[in-house]
């Protein structure tokens, strides 16, 4: 039987083997951001923006784009232009400011909310069938079933297959008869779930609009304005959804600084993994 010196002289050994041989196992490198650029490198990037110029579909209230070319001098290849239109241009960002006074303008949202994990709910086939479509809690437990709860943080768009009508206004607005837009929207059940429980970031679709033609029609807002009211941004008039998967990809938003900006032109791509 070991008598307590014994013992503790063993244990000391043990301890002193372990830390040797701890020290001397080779530490695993950490991953720095040239290696994150490395893996980025090497995937798939999609642009989700719209070309825009003077004939570009937009809200019916609003003007068309001037575009001015100021000074030209051919020796020297120089040349400027000068670009007139409203904030809320092609694809385009809308701050919380666009609708609610004090709360948050495109200059004063962080760089850490540009880029974001892309989560694509794809309806396009319903909308296929029924341009009035708005997205249902339906549609989001379906896509929580294949890929697991949407994380948090993310931006979530609805993918539509609507970008596909552009660049042509009256198929995007798709007005019947009677003057009514036909065109497919958000609803405020996956809004509320999305924002307030899944804690999203932001939202995008490919129409003019996050409320559906039916409503905007008679000036119907209050979908946009929930969100805005969050004080989160959305993005407008996306294209390309069609080329991204549902999971798994990464979304790089930008957009200019104006001071004050209650919306302005966007650079939206995907980065696919």
């Amino acid at each position: 039987m070991l008598n307590k010196t014994r013992v503790a002289a063993i244990s000391a050994a043990a301890a002193v083997l372990y830390t040797a041989g701890a020290a001397s196992a080779p530490a695993k490198p950490a991953v720095g951001l040239s290696d994150v650029y490395a893996t980025l490198a090497t995937k798939r990037f999609v642009d989700l923006t719209h070309t825009f110029g003077p004939t570009t579909p937009h809200w019916k209230g609003f003007g068309e784009e001037r575009v001015t070319t100021l000074y030209t001098i051919k020796k020297d290849g120089f040349t400027v232009q000068q670009f007139t239109h409203v904030g809320q241009w092609g694809t385009h960002i809308d701050a919380p400011a666009h609708f609610h006074e004090g709360l948050r303008t495109v200059d004063q949202i962080p760089p850490q909310e540009m880029l974001l994990p892309l989560v694509v709910i794809d309806v396009h086939g319903k909308v296929a069938r029924n341009p009035d479509y708005t997205l249902a809690l339906e549609d989001v437990s379906d896509w929580e079933a294949k890929h697991g709860r949407i994380p948090e943080h993310a931006f979530v768009a609805m993918r539509t297959d609507w970008a596909k009508r552009w660049p042509n206004d009256a198929a995007m607005q798709n007005r019947d008869a009677a003057g009514v837009a036909h065109y497919p929207g958000w609803s405020k059940d996956v809004l509320k779930l999305l924002f307030e429980d899944r804690k999203i970031t932001a939202s995008g679709h490919e129409t003019t609009d996050t409320d559906p033609g039916v409503a905007t029609t008679h000036d119907d807002y209050s979908l946009e304005s929930y969100i805005l009211g969050l004080n989160h941004y959305q993005i407008e008039m996306l294209t390309n959804l069609d080329q991204v998967p549902e999971a798994g990809a990464l979304l790089i938003v930008t957009w200019p600084k104006p001071d004050g900006g209650t919306g302005f032109p966007a650079r939206v791509i995907a980065i696919i993994p």
